[in-house]
């Protein structure tokens, strides 16, 4: 599968990366275009780079991977992504105001994967990928205390979510759907409450039980 990569920071390598790897055609997009080329660079696996535009016209999916303060001018600007998978790893972080540490986060804003539907409503956005920092994506370590590591989807569009499931899959992740689109708000704000806690030094793991222990049991 053709994969265009929007952005050339640690989310656009980790996961451009293991989808090179994982046999699929991938080019990088930035707006500096040696950006780009470190990264296809760096990567390997024929990956290439080039322009914005050219990595969006490439790409059967096009992952956005990019500061959200920088989406709006990326969605406008870039012709060709009606009818595009978009999946959106992206989240809306700030500092708490009201908070004195550093292990506190706010959203600057929710809902940001249906706003990028709003601004491009030809195409097809997935949310995923948000909730992990791009050294777990980077990482070959997969299974966590017996349990694969899963990757919850949200979309509108069936064929589009089943696209990226397979995606995460070849991450050998374990992909599921969350909803639709309107429930992306909570992944990211699932990402922001969890990160928080692990800045605080918290297992965010730990505040929640397996599935066989999440409803009351029964004698």
């Amino acid at each position: 599968m053709r994969i265009g990569i929007i952005g050339a920071g640690a989310m656009a390598r980790a996961l451009g990366g293991g989808w090179a790897a994982a046999g699929h055609e991938v080019c990088f997009g930035a707006r500096r275009s040696a950006a780009a080329a470190e990264v296809a660079d760096a990567v390997g696996y024929g990956a290439r780079s080039g322009s914005i535009a050219e990595a969006a016209g490439f790409g059967e999916v096009v992952l956005l991977a990019v500061p959200v303060e920088a989406l709006d001018g990326i969605l406008r600007g870039t012709p060709g992504l009606d009818g595009r998978v978009l999946v959106d790893c992206t989240n809306a972080f700030e500092p708490d105001a009201a908070s004195d540490g550093t292990d506190n986060f706010v959203l600057g804003e929710d809902a940001v994967a249906e706003r990028i539907a709003g601004t491009v409503p030809g195409a097809r956005v997935v949310k995923g990928f948000n909730l992990c920092a791009a050294e777990v994506w980077a990482a070959e370590v997969r299974e966590f205390e017996g349990a694969t590591l899963s990757v919850p989807l949200c979309g509108d569009d069936p064929d589009a979510v089943r696209l990226v499931a397979g995606l995460a899959e070849d991450l050998k992740l374990r992909p599921f759907l969350a909803g639709g689109l309107h429930r992306a708000r909570y992944l990211e704000a699932a990402s922001v409450l969890a990160v928080g806690l692990w800045f605080g030094g918290y297992d965010a793991r730990a505040m929640l039980p397996p599935l066989a222990g999440a409803f009351a049991m029964r004698d």
